[in-house]
């Protein structure tokens, strides 16, 4: 590989015009983490489904034309990123892309986005939580939060009281399933908010920090990012997941100091600079 070269990640999710989220996010903070952000949309929205009301353009029909043209250019890829899938069909694509646009040497991170606080969102089918599965088999490094480790893992979902054993049981299930980083998120501590940390081969760690404000759309694609970017950059996991957590929480912090509606994101971009 020419190290001269700047690297390149595939971004695959949605392309969101307004409310800070998935390609939207995901295009700014790779890019300041000096890798080329190549955007791959499966849907095109006016703002998130948050609001009341948004217009929604499903790319699904027009993905295979606009991947075979980056086939003719014979183009590859350091890192591919999968955020939010919308049909059983995309995910399919998705492993279809990995196979053309990868190799041995390229990072996969699949964020495995199909619901929280226990409840897999409603388009997601039993067809689709197997294709994820899949999916996630394909992955170097995953991100889900605490609802998604538990369906892929076929785990009773409950909102508080996990031990380090039985994340570390969930864990060991998502390695073997294929890849080698994973991080649960979300988990709930009391006052507090973890991440678990595994690593195939080291310790793994608990990373606690405090709640702050309420839940705000696009955390998930903020800290998907950061862990791709560093991944194709070469961050050791544990050091990268550390930088994710507290860009978020910081992000946070700002969004309310601004007195940012809620439905709006999270303002990273005031803070950007901080990566």
């Amino acid at each position: 590989m020419d190290q001269k070269r700047q690297k390149k990640i595939a971004a695959i999710n949605d392309l969101t015009g307004y409310g800070r989220c998935a390609l939207a996010v995901s295009i700014p903070v790779i890019s300041h983490m000096k890798i080329q952000c190549c955007p791959v949309p499966t849907s095109i929205l006016s703002n998130h489904a948050g609001y009341a009301e948004y217009f929604f353009d499903d790319y699904t029909d027009r993905l295979p034309q606009y991947l075979d043209m980056w086939k003719r250019l014979e183009l590859s890829f350091d890192g591919i990123m999968s955020g939010f899938l919308g049909s059983e069909y995309q995910i399919g694509m998705i492993e279809k892309f990995m196979d053309g646009f990868g190799s041995e040497e390229t990072v996969v991170v699949v964020d495995p986005v199909m619901g929280d606080h226990g409840k897999i969102v409603s388009i997601y089918t039993e067809e689709m939580c197997q294709g994820m599965k899949r999916l996630v088999s394909r992955a170097d490094i995953i991100t889900p939060n605490l609802t998604e480790a538990c369906k892929l893992t076929d785990t009773p979902y409950r909102e508080r009281g996990w031990t380090r054993k039985e994340l570390l049981a969930m864990a060991k299930a998502l390695e073997s399933m294929g890849p080698e980083k994973i991080v649960i998120t979300g988990i709930p501590q009391g006052e507090l908010i973890a991440n678990f940390v595994y690593e195939k081969g080291k310790e793994p760690h608990f990373i606690k920090t405090y709640r702050v404000g309420e839940q705000r759309c696009g955390t998930g694609d903020l800290f998907a990012s950061i862990i791709a970017a560093d991944g194709v950059n070469g961050v050791p996991f544990l050091e990268s997941v550390k930088k994710a957590s507290g860009f978020v929480k910081r992000s946070l912090q700002v969004s309310m100091e601004m007195n940012i509606p809620v439905k709006n994101g999270v303002c990273f971009e005031e803070i950007l600079h901080e990566l």
